[in-house]
């Protein structure tokens, strides 16, 4: 069968955590790039031209030369389509807004035509989907056939809109990462675990696990929320709950005109209307307020002149603010309110209609509001206004501009005096005033709503003023110092690790922390048996991952899992190699030689954390090289006090294990710390290795001797 030229996608692989490639989830994918295996790109002719004309943006890829317009001086030189793609990938994940940088291809075997390559990806689903595309895109490329780019970035686009985090999420999600907490999402939507296990705390967008539910439940209940404030002295506007469109305007002659009107468990601005000051007005948005509410309830209130400002409290601190302004288009005697709001409003950037974009799109015709206010002018959305007369679209709302540095003190404080009396631990305090650099005693302002889950996207993508990073104010207020990680101890080889991982967990558990185990032998929690399903896959250590009740983790990871799916957590505090052998198990990886099958094992070694420890045989030369990967401290052990790693380590007054005679000696440099007897029911060097890992954790040799004496081979039959 003769080979044409073309790219075939084999094998497409998500690994979930950290694998071969690198730290974070992957695409990997086995192609067969066919006859083009001897056309490298510099042999296709108009190939560059057509690919740099339709994927501009290729020039940034630094690829392997490491420089600006480094993948671009490649795709001149000549590189092979597997390549290609890999760039094309990123750049349509880019496109479509879901910023990713790395990826990797490598020749499976020399000649081939056969190789592996990954890529990033922050969505299994967006990812598989532009491997498809760009696979396309790129034979398009080769054989000079158009391509719809444009509808394919469009359909990426709506796929990170509706799959990947929100925005809001997405940044308390960077903040954690950039202070190395993990995260987990719990759901397809917005609902994320940060941290690991007993150590974690939950998000919902802008709503934590102290949001209480009782506070959440006063906020929206407007008339509540006011009399609260008012009860411990923060300024609101006084107001009456009317049920009745004659009722609204009676107490809007109570109160004094001007008032505006909202529904009593009204969000986000719906059906609220300013500034009114006639029995028709009122009486028009009394229904609009009673439509957009749950209930015919409506409160009608003093209005208060001045801007809105929506201020952010995150614990204890106003950490935000953001103004807004009044909208106006200018008629010219010839396009209706909807085209000038089209032409003069909905053409600004920073509008649009997804939660991407800070600012809605205006439309007359949909807005209750905004028919209303027209109203008031004599207008309707199809009227035309005459040449250079201006029209008022929205009074207020458009809160967008930031203002957090202009906040008077006493404002601010008082922002955060409404968020307590509430109960919120983050809240937007929706406030008018006229000038937000002065107290609201001598502005005359005052608090208006106390909102809970607020929107932060006027505060990260302020229309004007300097973007707030509001996450990471979000990520400190729930992790104070905490860094969010529990001890986990992962372990990896072929010989004596499920005994090993089996003794470290119950060091670990009478040391006092609960434990979880996840082995060949099962799912454990502090030695009860959970499950014996799929044993040590991915899924069963994220198990233990999510567990809010578990303290401290071990993890024994297979080569073929760390293949097939990367390990189930991001790094860990000890991580163990026992030993480099029997590659010939997983020739269907294409893992056929000692070398390949070290570069799956060390990435167990390429997870410990800088404050933590590999933990590696001394006796296995190709284990010993993994100990200059390790960017924390590294621990020897080995039946034998005389092999070279360890005689060199203790020369350096490093720590090792070893067996002299029936004991095992904890030495660190020339000094031995500890002697403790052997078991005989467990082979020796899953014993040392065990030890050497509980020494990694800080446990004592009194408790580590007490573990061994107590420790039962095997494992009890105990089913729930």
């Amino acid at each position: 069968m003769t080979k044409k030229k073309d790219i075939e996608v084999l094998r497409v692989t998500h690994l979930r955590g950290p694998n071969i490639w690198t730290y974070r989830p992957v695409i990997e994918a086995w192609l067969d790039i066919g006859e083009l295996e001897n056309f490298p790109s510099n042999l296709l002719p108009g190939l560059f031209e057509r690919l740099t004309a339709l994927l501009p943006g290729l020039i940034v890829h630094r690829c392997g030369v490491g420089e600006h317009g480094g993948f671009l001086e490649r795709l001149r030189d000549g590189t092979y389509a597997g390549h290609i793609l890999e760039h094309v990938v990123l750049e349509l994940q880019n496109l479509a807004g879901m910023k990713t940088g790395f990826g990797k291809t490598r020749e499976i075997i020399p000649d081939s035509g056969l190789y592996k390559m990954a890529f990033r990806t922050r969505q299994e689903e967006v990812g598989r989907a532009a491997l498809a595309a760009g696979r396309d895109l790129l034979m398009a490329m080769i054989e000079d056939q158009p391509y719809d780019l444009d509808a394919t970035v469009a359909k990426l686009t709506d796929m990170v809109e509706s799959l990947c985090l929100g925005p809001s999420t997405g940044n308390i999600v960077d903040a954690a990462g950039v202070r190395k907490i993990p995260f987990i999402r719990l759901t397809d939507g917005n609902l994320v675990q940060l941290g690991h296990g007993a150590a974690q705390r939950r998000i919902w967008t802008a709503e934590t696990e102290h949001t209480s539910a009782i506070a959440e439940g006063i906020a929206s209940d407007k008339d509540l929320t006011k009399t609260l404030l008012s009860s411990c002295g923060v300024p609101v506007p006084e107001g009456e709950l009317v049920t009745s469109a004659e009722q609204a305007w009676e107490a809007a002659q109570d109160i004094g005109l001007p008032v505006v009107l909202k529904p009593y468990d009204g969000n986000h601005g719906r059906g609220v209307s300013l500034n009114l000051s006639n029995e028709a007005d009122i009486a028009a948005a009394y229904h609009l307020a009673a439509e957009e509410g749950d209930s015919s309830s409506v409160i009608v209130e003093r209005f208060i002149v001045g801007d809105e400002h929506r201020l952010l409290v995150v614990g204890r601190r106003m950490v935000a603010a953001a103004s807004g302004e009044s909208l106006w288009v200018h008629g010219d005697g010839k396009s209706t309110v909807v085209e000038l709001c089209d032409t003069q409003i909905n053409t600004d950037p920073r509008r649009g209609d997804t939660e991407e974009f800070p600012l809605g799109l205006v439309t007359p015709r949909t807005s209750g509001e905004i028919v209303l206010e027209l109203q008031r002018q004599g207008l309707t959305p199809d009227s035309v206004p005459a040449d250079g007369y201006k029209v008022l679209i929205q009074p207020n709302g458009n809160v967008a501009v930031d203002v957090t540095d202009k906040v008077h003190p006493e404002v601010a404080a008082m922002a955060s005096l409404a968020a307590r009396i509430v109960g919120l631990d983050i809240a937007g305090i929706d406030l008018v005033t006229s000038d937000i650099t002065r107290p609201l005693h001598e502005t005359g302002g005052a608090i208006i709503e106390v909102n809970a889950s607020p929107g932060l996207l006027a505060h990260l993508k302020p229309a004007v003023g300097e973007p707030r990073n509001v996450g990471e104010a979000i990520v400190d207020h729930l992790f104070g110092e905490e860094t969010g990680r529990m001890p986990i101890v992962g372990i990896t080889g072929k010989h004596g690790t499920t005994v090993a991982s089996r003794l470290i967990a119950w060091l670990l558990q009478i040391s006092g922390k609960k434990t979880g185990l996840t082995c060949a032998d099962g799912l454990f929690v502090n030695g009860r048996e959970l499950s014996r399903d799929s044993l040590g896959d991915w899924e069963t250590g994220e198990r233990l991952l999510l567990n809010k009740s578990v303290q401290a983790g071990v993890f024994e990871s297979s080569a073929r899992m760390i293949l097939s799916e990367g390990l189930a957590y991001d790094k860990c505090a000890v991580g163990v190699v026992t030993d480099v052998s029997d590659f010939e198990e997983l020739s269907e990886f294409h893992i056929d030689s000692a070398d390949k099958l070290y570069s799956v094992l060390r990435s167990q070694v390429d997870v410990v954390l800088p404050s933590g420890v590999a933990v590696l045989n001394a006796a296995d030369p190709q284990v010993v090289e993994m100990a200059d990967l390790c960017d924390g401290d590294v621990i020897f052990y080995g039946v034998d006090e005389q092999l070279a790693a360890i005689a060199a380590h203790r020369q350096e007054n490093k720590r090792v294990v070893f067996l002299r005679a029936d004991c095992i000696v904890m030495a660190e440099g020339s000094t031995e710390v500890a002697s403790l007897p052997l078991s005989p029911l467990v082979p020796p060097e899953a014993v040392l290795a065990a030890i050497a890992a509980g020494w990694a954790l800080g446990l004592t040799p009194e408790l580590i001797g007490a573990g061994l004496r107590t420790f039962e081979a095997a494992p009890k039959k105990t089913h729930h």
